[in-house]
């Protein structure tokens, strides 16, 4: 097939194409390179099979593609905050173009939603049935709102002109190529351990998340978009664990003797994150399998080869 990946020179997208490759399909990546970066795809740029156009989505792309995964926005608050007119344009206006694209060529359309859209929870763990309780004029809510509205334009366009989509809701995912700047709590950790400074802590450490590994996401992404299922659909790792035990596991990795400090928690940050991911399981037969200490070990791996190389 012909695939369209947006936003595929970040971190989950570049993983994605990786995949596609490898399977065989022809591939075009659309990136305006705002968080993403070429030599995440370095190796396919030679392919014939591998096509890179420079393009923000915020503007119309006239292309013939089968499927369309649409993963293009800065996914981290350092990122999403600093431009934040911008990262709702992308939401909105980029996702109307994309569904656009995908009706004129009657091509499926997989949204890459997240688990924001759940805002800070009443409930727990998750389930996609959950409405949210998002902040709409918090700091967030560029990215919150964004994608609750990229969702309902998603169905809009399903209901009202037939386009075949899936919607994911993607929660913390880690992996080699994570940006070192984007302020995510895994690159912050591994960062700042490598560079022999303190690990920085929000509020008492006690707020949770779940770490899915990037290539455990990536599979349930090309499971769903070749299921019958619509969504929308919780992906994720429904291990728990607390942000002062991720800056130990991390601490003991990289540098025992590190000092962990503890700042103000930033607003609308969520106490607790955790999805339900019984649809996963049960409609696609998917879970993940890579445990937290060896994803991290992979990620470490990729922080300390940057790092080293950057010396060079």
């Amino acid at each position: 097939m012909r695939i369209l990946v947006t936003g595929g020179a970040g971190f989950l997208g570049s993983h994605l194409i990786d995949r596609l490759m490898a399977q065989g399909h022809e591939v075009v990546c659309l990136d305006n390179f705002y968080t993403g970066t070429k030599r995440n795809i370095l190796k396919w740029l030679d392919n014939p099979y591998f096509e890179l156009i420079r393009h923000d989505i915020t503007e119309p792309i006239r292309l013939e593609v089968d499927q369309i995964y649409h993963l293009a926005c800065p996914a981290s608050p350092i990122h999403y905050q600093y431009n934040p007119v911008k990262t709702i344009k992308t939401n909105v206006i980029g996702t109307m173009n994309m569904l656009g694209l995908a009706k004129r060529v009657k091509a499926r359309f997989f949204l890459a939603s997240t688990s924001e859209v759940y805002g800070d929870p009443d409930v727990h763990p998750q389930t996609e049935d959950y409405r949210g309780n998002v902040n709409c004029i918090g700091i967030r809510s560029c990215y919150d709102e964004g994608k609750r509205v990229a969702e309902t334009l998603s169905f809009d366009y399903h209901r009202q002109n037939g386009v075949d989509i899936r919607v994911v809701r993607i929660f913390n995912t880690y992996g080699p190529r994570m940006l070192e700047n984007d302020g995510r709590v895994v690159s912050n950790f591994i960062a700042q351990a490598l560079r022999n400074q303190p690990l920085t802590v929000y509020g008492d450490g006690s707020q949770t998340r779940s770490f899915c590994y990037v290539s455990d996401l990536v599979e349930g992404f090309i499971r769903l978009m070749n299921s019958d299922q619509i969504g929308p659909m919780n992906l994720g790792n429904p291990g728990e664990y607390t942000i002062l035990e991720l800056a130990e596991k991390i601490q003991n990795m990289i540098n025992p003797g590190a000092e962990i400090i503890f700042k103000p928690l930033p607003e609308d940050d969520p106490k607790q994150r955790q999805p339900d991911i019984t649809r996963a399981k049960t409609w696609l037969g998917w879970e993940p399998t890579v445990p937290l200490d060896r994803g991290l070990e992979l990620t470490v791996k990729d922080f300390r080869d940057r790092f080293e190389g950057n010396k060079d």
